[in-house]
């Protein structure tokens, strides 16, 4: 059994109507795969930038703190 792995990417974006979109969170298997979905969800759209979003290290010597959890709840 393979194991698919999730990432995701934050694209800025700018609108076919010239809107400047940033933080613009996608999931996929690679990069590729979140720009095929972003750009079925806005068609016609400008990629400016795409970062990959990792997974911050928990807490300061592995002890999580309350910032950490909400951080990994917003990320998820």
């Amino acid at each position: 059994m393979q194991t698919v792995v999730i990432t995701k990417y934050l694209f800025r974006i700018r609108t076919r109507s010239g809107v400047l979109v940033e933080n613009l969170a996608i999931s996929g298997r690679d990069e590729a795969d979140a720009r095929r979905k972003l750009c079925t969800i806005c068609r016609g759209c400008e990629v400016q930038a795409c970062q990959v979003v990792r997974p911050s290290p928990v807490g300061r010597n592995g002890n999580p703190n309350y910032e950490d959890v909400v951080d990994l709840i917003i990320a998820s």
